[in-house]
């Protein structure tokens, strides 16, 4: 069966700084999520274990880097389809001597479904998906009835599921998909204030740019 993208694709031109970043820490930061989809050490990963969070579309990488940063006692696996964003991500990781982010290419829900065990990951990241505006293309939006239970069936117990977006449309569709998701509890009374701890994102400055208003919406595995 042809499973639907949540993406799209987008291609752009690598600069020499993110190629070299690329080619040089791939091996050692880089985790590639292509069939046979192997199964994820992430202790051999990281080289220890610790709670991990997972970055579904890092874009540029500046809110991982961010948040990484200040929070050091959790390890970061970035998800991106981008090269440049990649190889943006890996340069500045290098550059600000993070030892807590990886970044994997490809489709995050083959890297779930396949390649993440249950119950291992402490929080899920989705800031900003693609909302694909027009109704016909609604079904590719990520956050969906399938999709979430994958998600919450790869959060350990206590773990958080963070989502953020720009599109009040998908910010009520996001609401209602999470709050009929079994096992799943909202930590606020509908939408979340802006938790501080989520660095602004070059897309949510557009969105603000643009007149959007922007949501949080912050779920607790709880079964």
């Amino acid at each position: 069966m042809t499973r639907i993208t949540t993406f799209y694709p987008r291609r752009g031109r690598v600069s020499g700084r993110h190629e070299d970043a690329l080619t040089r820490l791939w091996p050692a930061y880089g985790v590639t999520i292509a069939d046979p989809y192997p199964p994820l050490d992430t202790a051999a990963l990281f080289g220890r274990r610790a709670p991990l969070v997972l970055e579904i579309g890092s874009g540029m990488g500046d809110a991982t880097v961010a948040m990484a940063a200040a929070d050091p006692g959790r390890d970061y696996l970035a998800v991106e389809v981008f090269p440049p964003g990649l190889g943006n991500l890996l340069a500045v990781v290098e550059e600000r001597g993070l030892a807590n982010v990886r970044v994997a290419q490809g489709d995050a829900l083959h890297l779930l479904r396949h390649m993440l065990a249950p119950d291992g990951l402490d929080a899920v990241h989705v800031y900003f998906p693609d909302p694909w505006p027009k109704a016909r293309h609604h079904k590719r939006r990520l956050i969906q009835p399938d999709n979430v239970a994958l998600l919450r069936s790869r959060l350990a117990v206590g773990g958080v599921l963070h989502c953020a977006t720009d599109w009040a449309d998908y910010a009520e569709q996001m609401a209602e998909v999470l709050d009929a998701a079994d096992g799943l509890a909202n930590l606020h009374d509908g939408f979340a204030p802006r938790p501080a701890h989520r660095p602004v994102t070059k897309f949510e400055r557009r969105g603000i740019a643009a007149g959007r208003q922007i949501f949080d919406l912050l779920y607790r595995r709880t079964a």
